[in-house]
Protein backbone atom coordinates (compact mmCIF):
# COMPACT_ATOMS: atom_id res chain seq x y z
CA UNK A 1 0.00 0.00 0.00
CA UNK A 2 1.68 3.03 -1.52
CA UNK A 3 5.10 1.15 -1.95
CA UNK A 4 5.14 0.45 1.88
CA UNK A 5 6.27 -3.11 2.35
CA UNK A 6 7.62 -5.54 5.38
CA UNK A 7 9.93 -7.65 4.79
CA UNK A 8 11.15 -10.73 7.36
CA UNK A 9 14.52 -12.38 6.77
CA UNK A 10 15.76 -15.33 8.61
CA UNK A 11 19.05 -15.84 10.78
CA UNK A 12 20.88 -17.33 7.94
CA UNK A 13 20.00 -14.87 5.23
CA UNK A 14 22.33 -11.70 5.82
CA UNK A 15 19.88 -8.71 4.63
CA UNK A 16 21.37 -5.35 2.95
CA UNK A 17 18.52 -2.22 1.99
CA UNK A 18 19.82 -0.02 -0.23
CA UNK A 19 18.64 3.81 -0.39
CA UNK A 20 19.82 6.48 -2.50
CA UNK A 21 22.93 4.01 -3.45
CA UNK A 22 23.91 3.92 -0.22
CA UNK A 23 23.94 1.40 2.72
CA UNK A 24 21.00 2.24 4.88
CA UNK A 25 20.63 -1.07 7.06
CA UNK A 26 22.10 -4.67 7.26
CA UNK A 27 22.37 -7.63 8.99
CA UNK A 28 20.88 -11.70 9.23
CA UNK A 29 17.38 -11.92 10.77
CA UNK A 30 16.05 -8.39 10.27
CA UNK A 31 12.91 -7.68 9.73
CA UNK A 32 11.19 -4.25 9.22
CA UNK A 33 9.20 -2.40 6.79
CA UNK A 34 10.85 -0.01 3.60
CA UNK A 35 9.50 2.03 0.89
CA UNK A 36 9.96 -0.45 -2.19
CA UNK A 37 10.06 2.14 -5.08
CA UNK A 38 13.04 4.49 -3.09
CA UNK A 39 14.53 0.95 -1.95
CA UNK A 40 16.90 -2.15 -3.02
CA UNK A 41 16.92 -4.97 -0.71
CA UNK A 42 20.27 -7.51 -1.48
CA UNK A 43 19.48 -10.85 0.64
CA UNK A 44 22.99 -13.03 0.54
CA UNK A 45 22.49 -16.59 2.12
CA UNK A 46 24.97 -17.48 4.46
CA UNK A 47 24.10 -21.11 5.24
CA UNK A 48 26.11 -23.91 3.82
CA UNK A 49 25.29 -25.19 0.54
CA UNK A 50 26.29 -28.32 -0.81
CA UNK A 51 27.40 -28.82 -4.74
CA UNK A 52 27.64 -31.91 -6.49
CA UNK A 53 29.87 -32.78 -9.17
CA UNK A 54 30.71 -35.54 -11.39
CA UNK A 55 33.22 -35.81 -13.44
CA UNK A 56 35.08 -37.92 -16.48
CA UNK A 57 38.81 -37.77 -16.21
CA UNK A 58 41.89 -39.89 -17.27
CA UNK A 59 44.70 -40.66 -15.82
CA UNK A 60 48.30 -40.46 -15.96
CA UNK A 61 48.23 -44.10 -17.78
CA UNK A 62 45.32 -42.85 -20.37
CA UNK A 63 42.33 -44.73 -18.21
CA UNK A 64 39.11 -43.40 -17.93
CA UNK A 65 37.65 -42.98 -14.89
CA UNK A 66 34.20 -41.71 -13.34
CA UNK A 67 34.82 -39.38 -10.13
CA UNK A 68 31.63 -38.35 -7.94
CA UNK A 69 32.05 -35.71 -5.40
CA UNK A 70 30.70 -33.18 -3.86
CA UNK A 71 31.92 -29.65 -2.06
CA UNK A 72 30.10 -27.86 0.77
CA UNK A 73 31.00 -24.10 1.32
CA UNK A 74 29.29 -21.17 2.92
CA UNK A 75 29.26 -17.28 2.48
CA UNK A 76 31.33 -15.78 5.12
CA UNK A 77 32.03 -12.11 3.66
CA UNK A 78 27.93 -10.93 2.76
CA UNK A 79 29.27 -7.24 1.49
CA UNK A 80 32.59 -9.05 -0.39
CA UNK A 81 30.26 -11.62 -2.25
CA UNK A 82 27.06 -9.11 -3.03
CA UNK A 83 29.45 -6.54 -4.56
CA UNK A 84 30.81 -9.59 -6.38
CA UNK A 85 27.55 -10.68 -7.70
CA UNK A 86 23.85 -10.07 -8.07
CA UNK A 87 21.84 -11.01 -4.62
CA UNK A 88 19.22 -8.40 -5.26
CA UNK A 89 15.43 -8.84 -4.57
CA UNK A 90 12.98 -8.28 -7.39
CA UNK A 91 10.36 -5.90 -5.93
CA UNK A 92 8.07 -8.44 -4.54
CA UNK A 93 10.58 -9.15 -1.95
CA UNK A 94 10.46 -12.87 -2.75
CA UNK A 95 13.33 -13.84 -5.84
CA UNK A 96 16.84 -12.88 -6.89
CA UNK A 97 16.26 -10.21 -10.14
CA UNK A 98 19.44 -12.60 -11.76
CA UNK A 99 20.98 -16.03 -11.80
CA UNK A 100 24.08 -15.02 -9.94
CA UNK A 101 23.14 -17.11 -6.82
CA UNK A 102 22.61 -20.08 -8.27
CA UNK A 103 25.93 -19.01 -10.69
CA UNK A 104 27.85 -18.95 -7.63
CA UNK A 105 27.38 -22.67 -6.89
CA UNK A 106 28.50 -23.37 -10.84
CA UNK A 107 31.98 -21.69 -10.36
CA UNK A 108 32.71 -22.70 -6.66
CA UNK A 109 31.82 -26.42 -8.70
CA UNK A 110 33.84 -25.35 -11.08
CA UNK A 111 37.11 -24.84 -9.30
CA UNK A 112 36.81 -28.19 -7.18
CA UNK A 113 36.40 -30.16 -10.45
CA UNK A 114 40.00 -27.87 -12.21
CA UNK A 115 41.88 -29.13 -9.01
CA UNK A 116 40.49 -32.42 -8.69
CA UNK A 117 41.10 -33.23 -12.36
CA UNK A 118 44.61 -32.30 -11.65
CA UNK A 119 44.87 -34.46 -9.06
CA UNK A 120 43.38 -37.33 -10.71
CA UNK A 121 45.70 -36.59 -13.98
CA UNK A 122 48.66 -37.20 -11.42
CA UNK A 123 47.68 -40.61 -10.65
CA UNK A 124 48.03 -44.09 -12.49
CA UNK A 125 44.44 -46.23 -12.96
CA UNK A 126 45.09 -48.38 -9.12
CA UNK A 127 46.46 -45.27 -7.56
CA UNK A 128 43.44 -42.98 -8.63
CA UNK A 129 40.95 -45.96 -7.46
CA UNK A 130 42.86 -45.88 -4.14
CA UNK A 131 43.20 -41.87 -3.41
CA UNK A 132 39.64 -41.19 -3.66
CA UNK A 133 40.85 -39.31 0.23
CA UNK A 134 44.06 -38.26 -0.89
CA UNK A 135 42.09 -36.11 -3.47
CA UNK A 136 39.80 -34.75 -1.48
CA UNK A 137 41.78 -33.55 0.96
CA UNK A 138 43.77 -32.05 -2.04
CA UNK A 139 41.29 -30.64 -3.34
CA UNK A 140 39.93 -28.71 -0.15
CA UNK A 141 43.44 -27.66 0.00
CA UNK A 142 44.16 -25.88 -2.83
CA UNK A 143 40.46 -24.80 -3.41
CA UNK A 144 40.63 -22.54 0.29
CA UNK A 145 43.59 -20.65 -1.08
CA UNK A 146 41.91 -19.86 -4.69
CA UNK A 147 41.72 -16.53 -5.30
CA UNK A 148 38.46 -16.30 -6.53
CA UNK A 149 37.39 -18.10 -3.67
CA UNK A 150 38.46 -15.17 -1.52
CA UNK A 151 37.45 -12.71 -3.57
CA UNK A 152 33.60 -13.93 -3.63
CA UNK A 153 33.84 -14.32 0.09
CA UNK A 154 33.61 -17.99 0.09
CA UNK A 155 34.65 -20.32 2.98
CA UNK A 156 35.31 -24.20 1.80
CA UNK A 157 34.26 -26.46 4.73
CA UNK A 158 34.74 -29.21 2.57
CA UNK A 159 35.53 -31.37 -0.16
CA UNK A 160 34.01 -34.93 -0.66
CA UNK A 161 35.22 -38.04 -3.27
CA UNK A 162 31.99 -39.78 -2.95
CA UNK A 163 33.62 -42.94 -5.71
CA UNK A 164 35.84 -43.05 -8.14
CA UNK A 165 34.93 -45.61 -10.71
CA UNK A 166 36.96 -46.79 -14.29
CA UNK A 167 34.77 -47.90 -17.51
CA UNK A 168 32.97 -51.70 -16.73
CA UNK A 169 35.90 -53.25 -19.37
CA UNK A 170 38.35 -51.55 -17.09
CA UNK A 171 36.55 -52.70 -13.63
CA UNK A 172 35.88 -56.11 -14.99
CA UNK A 173 39.40 -56.74 -15.66
CA UNK A 174 40.63 -55.55 -12.50
CA UNK A 175 38.00 -57.87 -10.53
CA UNK A 176 39.92 -60.55 -12.28
CA UNK A 177 43.40 -59.48 -11.60
CA UNK A 178 42.25 -58.72 -8.28
CA UNK A 179 40.06 -62.25 -7.96
CA UNK A 180 43.48 -63.92 -9.32
CA UNK A 181 45.49 -62.42 -6.99
CA UNK A 182 42.75 -63.16 -4.01
CA UNK A 183 43.09 -66.61 -5.04
CA UNK A 184 46.68 -66.86 -5.44
CA UNK A 185 47.00 -65.30 -1.97
CA UNK A 186 44.68 -67.62 -0.92
CA UNK A 187 46.38 -70.91 -2.09
CA UNK A 188 49.56 -68.94 -0.63
CA UNK A 189 47.80 -68.90 2.55
CA UNK A 190 47.27 -72.33 2.44
CA UNK A 191 50.56 -73.40 0.97
CA UNK A 192 52.28 -71.10 4.14
CA UNK A 193 49.58 -72.90 6.25
CA UNK A 194 50.92 -76.29 5.47
CA UNK A 195 54.22 -75.20 5.50
CA UNK A 196 53.60 -73.69 8.86
CA UNK A 197 52.39 -77.15 9.90
CA UNK A 198 55.15 -79.21 8.43
CA UNK A 199 57.41 -76.81 10.08
CA UNK A 200 55.32 -77.41 13.56
CA UNK A 201 55.66 -80.30 13.14
CA UNK A 202 58.77 -80.68 12.28
CA UNK A 203 59.96 -78.69 15.34
CA UNK A 204 57.71 -80.62 17.62
CA UNK A 205 59.86 -83.76 15.95
CA UNK A 206 63.31 -82.12 16.39
CA UNK A 207 61.96 -81.08 20.01
CA UNK A 208 61.52 -85.09 20.85
CA UNK A 209 64.29 -86.09 18.83
CA UNK A 210 66.48 -83.72 21.32
CA UNK A 211 64.46 -84.60 24.54
CA UNK A 212 65.33 -88.08 23.73
CA UNK A 213 68.79 -87.52 23.09
CA UNK A 214 68.95 -85.48 26.46
CA UNK A 215 67.32 -88.37 27.93
CA UNK A 216 70.07 -90.64 26.66
CA UNK A 217 72.66 -88.45 27.20
CA UNK A 218 71.59 -88.11 30.97
CA UNK A 219 71.12 -91.90 31.33
CA UNK A 220 74.65 -92.44 29.85
CA UNK A 221 76.26 -89.45 32.69
CA UNK A 222 74.19 -91.55 35.71
CA UNK A 223 75.55 -94.67 34.13
CA UNK A 224 79.12 -93.56 33.62
CA UNK A 225 78.67 -92.09 37.00
CA UNK A 226 77.76 -95.57 38.12
CA UNK A 227 80.59 -96.84 36.88
CA UNK A 228 83.08 -94.87 38.06
CA UNK A 229 81.29 -94.65 41.57
CA UNK A 230 81.93 -98.53 40.97
CA UNK A 231 85.30 -98.14 39.96
CA UNK A 232 86.32 -96.55 42.93
CA UNK A 233 84.90 -99.01 44.98
CA UNK A 234 86.85 -101.71 43.28
CA UNK A 235 89.71 -99.72 43.81
CA UNK A 236 89.33 -98.74 47.42
CA UNK A 237 88.44 -103.09 47.44
CA UNK A 238 91.56 -103.70 45.30
CA UNK A 239 93.74 -101.22 47.79
CA UNK A 240 91.60 -102.84 51.08
CA UNK A 241 92.63 -106.37 49.15
CA UNK A 242 96.29 -105.23 48.41
CA UNK A 243 96.76 -103.76 51.82
CA UNK A 244 95.24 -106.90 53.40
CA UNK A 245 97.30 -109.28 51.58
CA UNK A 246 100.40 -107.13 52.60
CA UNK A 247 98.91 -107.30 56.11
CA UNK A 248 99.26 -111.18 55.28
CA UNK A 249 102.40 -110.94 53.87
CA UNK A 250 104.03 -109.28 56.86
CA UNK A 251 102.01 -111.49 58.98
CA UNK A 252 103.15 -114.76 57.45
CA UNK A 253 107.02 -113.21 57.02
CA UNK A 254 106.55 -112.64 60.78
CA UNK A 255 105.39 -115.96 61.36
CA UNK A 256 108.02 -117.72 59.39
CA UNK A 257 110.52 -115.29 61.18
CA UNK A 258 109.14 -116.85 64.38
CA UNK A 259 109.34 -120.24 63.39
CA UNK A 260 112.84 -119.43 61.95
CA UNK A 261 113.77 -117.86 65.24
CA UNK A 262 112.43 -120.93 67.29
CA UNK A 263 113.93 -123.44 64.83
CA UNK A 264 117.38 -121.16 65.64
CA UNK A 265 117.17 -121.65 69.17
CA UNK A 266 115.73 -124.73 69.48
CA UNK A 267 118.99 -125.62 67.25
CA UNK A 268 121.08 -123.55 69.85
CA UNK A 269 119.56 -125.36 72.60
CA UNK A 270 120.00 -128.73 71.18
CA UNK A 271 123.75 -127.47 70.44
CA UNK A 272 124.20 -126.84 73.86
CA UNK A 273 122.48 -129.98 74.90
CA UNK A 274 125.09 -131.70 72.91
CA UNK A 275 127.86 -129.98 74.04
CA UNK A 276 126.98 -130.55 77.69
CA UNK A 277 126.24 -134.21 77.24
CA UNK A 278 129.59 -134.63 75.09
CA UNK A 279 131.40 -132.72 77.99
CA UNK A 280 129.72 -134.96 80.59
CA UNK A 281 130.47 -137.98 78.30
CA UNK A 282 134.30 -137.14 77.82
CA UNK A 283 134.33 -136.56 81.32
CA UNK A 284 132.80 -139.93 82.32
CA UNK A 285 134.83 -141.68 79.60
CA UNK A 286 138.21 -140.55 81.90
CA UNK A 287 136.37 -141.56 84.95
CA UNK A 288 136.62 -144.67 87.03
CA UNK A 289 133.44 -147.11 86.12
CA UNK A 290 132.90 -147.93 89.71
CA UNK A 291 132.92 -144.12 90.58
CA UNK A 292 130.31 -143.88 87.84
CA UNK A 293 127.92 -146.63 88.26
CA UNK A 294 127.94 -144.83 92.35
CA UNK A 295 127.09 -141.85 91.27
CA UNK A 296 124.69 -143.47 88.49
CA UNK A 297 123.16 -144.97 92.14
CA UNK A 298 122.69 -141.89 93.90
CA UNK A 299 118.64 -141.99 94.43
CA UNK A 300 118.05 -145.14 92.43
CA UNK A 301 114.87 -146.93 93.43
CA UNK A 302 115.79 -150.05 95.62
CA UNK A 303 114.10 -152.14 92.70
CA UNK A 304 116.90 -150.11 90.25
CA UNK A 305 119.56 -151.17 92.97
CA UNK A 306 118.71 -154.59 93.07
CA UNK A 307 119.03 -155.13 89.41
CA UNK A 308 122.16 -153.00 89.24
CA UNK A 309 122.72 -155.58 92.07
CA UNK A 310 122.23 -158.80 89.56
CA UNK A 311 124.17 -156.94 87.05
CA UNK A 312 127.54 -156.92 88.61
CA UNK A 313 126.39 -160.56 90.12
CA UNK A 314 126.31 -161.18 86.48
CA UNK A 315 129.39 -160.00 85.68
CA UNK A 316 131.09 -162.20 88.01
CA UNK A 317 129.63 -164.96 87.97
CA UNK A 318 132.62 -167.54 87.23
CA UNK A 319 133.57 -166.43 90.37
CA UNK A 320 129.90 -167.65 92.30
CA UNK A 321 129.93 -170.93 93.05
CA UNK A 322 125.90 -171.23 93.83
CA UNK A 323 123.25 -168.63 94.26
CA UNK A 324 120.44 -168.91 96.45
CA UNK A 325 117.58 -166.46 96.28
CA UNK A 326 114.79 -166.44 98.70
CA UNK A 327 111.45 -166.40 96.90
CA UNK A 328 110.31 -163.43 98.76
CA UNK A 329 112.82 -161.54 97.19
CA UNK A 330 111.88 -163.10 93.69
CA UNK A 331 108.19 -162.27 94.28
CA UNK A 332 109.15 -158.77 95.29
CA UNK A 333 111.10 -158.62 91.85
CA UNK A 334 108.33 -159.64 89.74
CA UNK A 335 106.04 -157.26 91.44
CA UNK A 336 103.63 -161.10 92.79
CA UNK A 337 104.19 -159.86 96.32
CA UNK A 338 102.59 -156.50 98.07
CA UNK A 339 105.86 -156.70 100.67
CA UNK A 340 108.53 -154.24 99.95
CA UNK A 341 111.89 -155.43 99.72
CA UNK A 342 113.04 -153.27 102.36
CA UNK A 343 111.24 -155.36 104.65
CA UNK A 344 112.26 -159.36 103.25
CA UNK A 345 113.87 -160.45 106.32
CA UNK A 346 117.55 -160.02 106.97
CA UNK A 347 118.34 -163.32 107.42
CA UNK A 348 117.22 -164.03 104.12
CA UNK A 349 119.56 -161.48 102.46
CA UNK A 350 122.30 -162.74 104.39
CA UNK A 351 121.48 -166.31 103.30
CA UNK A 352 121.48 -164.87 99.54
CA UNK A 353 124.43 -163.18 99.69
Amino acid sequence: MFGIRFIKSQPTTHLMQFRGGKLAREGAGLSFFYYAPASTLVAVPVASHDRPFMLDLVTSDFQSVTVQGQVTYRINAPTRTAAMMDFSLRPDGKSYASEDPVRLADRVAQQAEVIVQQAVQALDLKQALRSSALIARTAQRELGVQPEIEALGLEILGVSILSVKPTPDIARALEAEARESNLRAADDAVYARRMSAVEKERAIRQNELDTEVAVEQKRREIDETRLEAKAVLMRKDNALRAEQMGADVELEESRKAFVAGQASNSRTLAEAEAHRISSVMTALSQADPKIVQALAAVGMQPAQLIAQAFGGIAENAERIGQFNMAPELLQALLGHSATPVAEVPRSSRERSR
